[in-house]
């Protein structure tokens, strides 16, 4: 059994290299027509150029998951702004797809919490969709649709999971099919548990990416070593490898929140649980100290008996 590791957006210890510069519309407002579309420009050129340096990062440690900032494109959906981040920037998406394809990284994104699919109000429908559709744009300028995903969550439950859930059904419809070819879904800390999210999944036959942190923290009556194999079966249709995300409590008091680092301890029931299918998946890190917290926890993992280090960001079972 394989596993590989990845991290969320920024790479810990790179000097001046965040992805994620904003612009916001109160500002962009107080600026004159062309200033608005230098400041645009000037900010994405920023962030592109900070996450090709993460990327080199990345293959320098052998460390082949990644997921993007959603904030690489500042205002890219906000209806008054809807710029054309593409063409100015041709060049920077296509060396960052090269390497993606180069040194087979597998790319993903997350849009935020208020991309969601089960609102009873249109214009979040409706904003949910542009959003998708941002993310694809940047995955297809890419050219990194074969192995990237956009991953989301089922949304709210507005007082009544089955009303929601049967909007869920009917809202992604509103999704262009080349798009929801990429999309997963991941369970909650406090609405969807594993057992509703899967069977969401298998309805629509889109691949799960277990959250093994909310899954303790909204455990519901669900023993998750009963779901673990129909999780991981999920992603046979797009002949991918499963996904898992990974993080730790805080605390007790703020369990649902990220701690900076991985208890391996939290963690190593479900290791020893995905071992019992001897199954390869990715593992992606969610800490708060990203990259560092992967590194962490990949050198504890490898201390542990049965357990080889194959690469920087690698180990097999």
């Amino acid at each position: 059994m394989k596993i590989r590791f990845g991290y969320v957006a920024n790479a810990l210890g790179l000097w001046d290299a965040s992805p994620s510069k904003t612009l916001t519309f109160a500002r962009y407002s107080t600026l004159s027509n062309s200033g608005r579309m230098d400041k645009l420009k000037s900010v994405t050129a920023q962030n592109l150029q900070h996450t090709k340096r993460i990327l080199y990062y990345n293959i320098a440690h052998e460390i082949e998951l990644y997921r993007f900032s959603s904030s690489l494109v500042p205002l890219a959906t906000h209806p008054e702004v809807m710029w054309d981040f593409v063409t100015p920037f041709k060049t920077e998406w296509e060396e960052l797809g090269q390497l993606i394809h180069q040194f087979g990284l597998r790319p993903s994104f997350h849009p935020n919490q208020f991309t969601l699919f089960t609102s009873p109000r249109e214009e979040v429908t409706v904003n949910a969709v542009r959003d998708m559709e941002y993310h694809f744009k940047m995955l297809e300028v890419m050219n990194a649709l074969e192995r990237g995903i956009i991953n989301i969550h089922i949304g709210g439950a507005y007082g009544d999971k089955e009303s929601a859930l049967g909007r869920f059904h009917h809202n992604i419809k509103k999704l262009p099919t080349n798009i929801k070819k990429h999309i997963t879904l991941e369970n909650d800390d406090k609405t969807y548990d594993v057992e509703e999210t899967l069977i969401t999944c298998e309805k629509e036959n889109i691949p799960m990416v277990l959250d093994y942190h909310h899954y303790m923290a909204n455990k519901g009556d669900v023993d998750l070593s009963n779901y673990l194999s129909r999780i991981f079966d999920t992603w046979n249709n797009i002949s991918a490898v499963p996904k898992v995300h990974l993080s730790s409590p805080k605390s007790e008091q703020a369990y649902r929140s990220h701690a900076d680092f991985v208890s391996l301890e939290f963690i190593l029931p479900f290791l020893k649980m995905a071992k019992e299918l001897d199954r390869d998946f990715d593992i992606m890190i969610e800490a708060k100290q990203k990259n560092l917290a992967m590194l962490k926890l990949i050198e504890e993992i490898a201390s542990v008996r049965g357990i080889k280090r194959i690469s920087s960001s690698a180990v097999e079972w």
